[in-house]
């Protein structure tokens, strides 16, 4: 099978329910809008209990990648989007701070129960050499979804904020609905003497680990784009809602820059060279957002961010899923993406306080600075993607394998973002 071959049914459908999950998956920027404007809270009341949603999805990765381990991919996807759902209308239907505080924490509870099993079923699906392609794809429906996403929030949000989490909670059972349909039941075999708990141990890793400091870094940085952004842009006189026409076109680029991932010399491209340049299109762009006046003047460092975001999101995916042993995909899968929630609670922090104290260019080259060291790491050498000196394609099948025929003919043993990515 060469890279440009067409990926499993499989990876496919989940591609598909990531776009429509997407649609809906706008209600999480508007947590504290909504905990201010409905239930009277303070802004720092506001913006802690967003910080304590972050907190939450620590948890709730590391239980998403071992149910996806113990009781299969599937089950856990579904669990995850209707946990969700339901957190979510608890959150509209709230008629006190209290009970805004208690589900918005039960939503980071159940946000990324769903993540570990959709990475572990597309790193599991296809062959070493497609892995980086289909995480590339993954992370272009997100935001092919986003595209939407703002359009529908523009529309609800004027109604009432509330309506937000309801939309929401809709593409999240409907995503369900479509998970529990479509993808083939995977009933994993229990684990034989060398795929128990004792060989599975992500956290005594110490290339995974090494890959958790360097994605938590890079993670803090990513979500400056997100939260901050807004807060940066008015700083400097300009709407805070222009930070939408930015997303989008972010999103455009992502989505339009497919082709660059699948071309024979990118592919060709060590794992260290390649997270490397990506770090630097981050650097190059952050530092552009230092310098940029304009609105205008903004859209080509954003350009040049989204392109540098999208090879880190593709090698580095694909770098998990080749560390990890048979049976633990969904596990390492997840403690990497505990990193996401550390950068979730913390980010806000930061990047508030650096805009504060010292102003929107200062913000902008610290993160470009940390995108510098972060190429600098990875130059000296990724984790290699064989354990045992061999490539992970010919090891064992491992229990629960995502997709295709499978040995004595078992059936296969995850949809994406802000909303369930979820």
């Amino acid at each position: 099978m060469s890279n440009a071959d067409p990926l499993p049914r499989t990876v496919r459908l989940l591609l598909l329910t990531r776009v429509v999950n997407r649609l809906g998956a706008f209600s999480l920027p508007f947590l504290a809008a909504l905990i201010h404007a409905e239930h009277g809270a303070s802004l720092t009341t506001a913006g802690a209990v967003t910080s304590a949603f972050g907190l939450a999805t620590i948890p709730s990765r590391l239980a998403g990648g071992r149910l996806a381990d113990r009781i299969g991919r599937r089950t856990t996807i579904v669990l995850g989007l209707c946990g969700c759902a339901a957190a979510q209308l608890a959150i509209a239907a709230s008629t006190s701070l209290a009970q805004s505080v208690v589900a918005a924490i039960l939503l980071g509870l159940a946000f990324e129960l769903y993540e570990p099993p959709s990475q572990a079923i597309i790193g599991e699906s296809v062959p070493a050499r497609q892995r980086v392609r289909a995480f590339s794809l993954f992370s272009a429906a997100l935001a092919a979804g986003g595209m939407g996403a703002g359009l529908l929030a523009a529309l609800l949000g004027h109604r009432d904020l509330r309506w937000l989490f309801i939309a929401d909670a809709a593409t999240c059972l409907a995503c369900a609905l479509l998970i529990r349909l479509a993808l083939p039941r995977d009933r994993p075999a229990p684990p034989g003497p060398a795929e128990g708990d004792d060989a599975v141990r992500p956290l005594r890793d110490r290339a995974l680990l090494g890959l958790l400091a360097t994605g938590t870094a890079y993670a803090l940085v990513n979500q400056q784009t997100v939260m901050t952004l807004p807060l940066a842009l008015a700083r400097r006189g300009l709407p805070a809602a222009d930070a939408g026409l930015l997303f989008t076109a972010a999103a455009a680029t992502t989505v339009l820059a497919q082709p660059l991932v699948r071309t024979a010399r990118v592919n060709r491209l060590p794992a260290s060279v390649a997270l490397a340049l990506a770090h630097l299109l981050l650097a190059a762009g952050l530092a552009g957002y230092a310098l940029a006046p304009t609105l205008p003047a903004l859209l080509a460092p954003t350009a040049v961010w989204a392109l540098g975001d999208l090879l880190v999101t593709g090698r580095v995916h694909a770098l998990v899923t080749d560390l990890a042993p048979p049976g633990g995909t969904g596990r390492y899968l997840a403690v990497f993406g505990t990193g996401w929630g550390i950068a979730a609670t913390f980010a806000p922090v930061l990047g508030t306080q650096l805009l504060a104290r010292a102003g929107t260019a200062t913000l902008w080259c610290t993160m470009a600075a940390v995108c510098l060291l972060l190429a600098a790491l990875h130059l000296r050498g990724a984790p290699r993607a064989q354990r045992g000196g061999r490539p992970r394609e010919a090891a064992r099948p491992r229990a629960g394998a995502a997709t295709g025929a499978r040995a004595g003919g078992r059936p296969p043993r995850r949809c994406g973002g802000a909303g369930c990515g979820r």
